[in-house]
């Protein structure tokens, strides 16, 4: 587990240092693809709330804030990445206040949604078995952060052949849609019909 986290943390600072503060910083395509992911995501909060927490599991540099910023108008954002330089980013770009927080630490206390993308898709070379074992083990410690629910994407295995890289991971969209079934909730929703070749769950408590 120790070494998977430094790897994930050594990749992800390589890609800040070459791209900057960009969808490729975080190895992400374009800013429209970028943004689709965070509407998908984003379904996991109720249109009723009039105030919430968050916390953002491996934001970056902190885009999800700024789309946030368009859509709701009072939350508490807290931004948690292995990387210290995603986060030293993230704080260039828009500093701390009562309502936002960024941090390397992995936050004890509870939020009302917790959100992941993308931190399950770059596998290196680890043994599938084991790379799975991370991803199931991540989300039980997500499930325990959250109290209204929480929603993370993976690349699909539904991905057309010829494109799919031997370094990333693409899980099976009905596994995890089962495996979130039966341990977290209930009340849990796959949205795979837009056109990124991954799937998101919203696991609603």
């Amino acid at each position: 587990m120790k070494d998977i986290i430094k790897e994930v943390e050594q990749y992800y600072t390589d890609k800040i240092i070459q791209h900057g503060a960009t969808p490729r910083g975080v190895d992400w395509n374009s800013v429209e693809s970028q943004e689709l992911r965070y509407l998908m995501l984003s379904k996991i909060i109720s249109n009723q709330e009039d105030s919430f927490s968050i916390l953002d599991y491996g934001c970056g540099f902190g885009g999800m804030y700024h789309f946030y910023l368009n859509f709701f108008k009072n939350f508490k954002y807290t931004g948690y990445d292995i990387s210290e330089k995603m986060i030293e980013e993230a704080k260039n770009i828009i500093k701390e206040n009562e309502n936002l927080v960024w941090t390397t630490n992995v936050p004890e206390e509870k939020y009302d949604y917790v959100i992941a993308s993308g931190i399950f898709n770059v596998k290196f070379q680890t043994n599938e078995e084991v790379w799975m074992h991370y991803i199931l083990e991540t989300l039980e410690k997500i499930n325990a952060l959250s109290v209204k629910g929480f929603s993370f994407n993976i690349l699909t295995s539904y991905s057309d052949k010829e494109y799919m890289k031997d370094n990333l991971f693409y899980a099976d969209p009905l596994f995890f849609f089962d495996y979130c079934k039966k341990n977290f909730s209930k009340n849990v929703s796959l949205l795979h019909d837009y056109d990124l070749y991954e799937f998101t769950l919203l696991i609603k408590k």
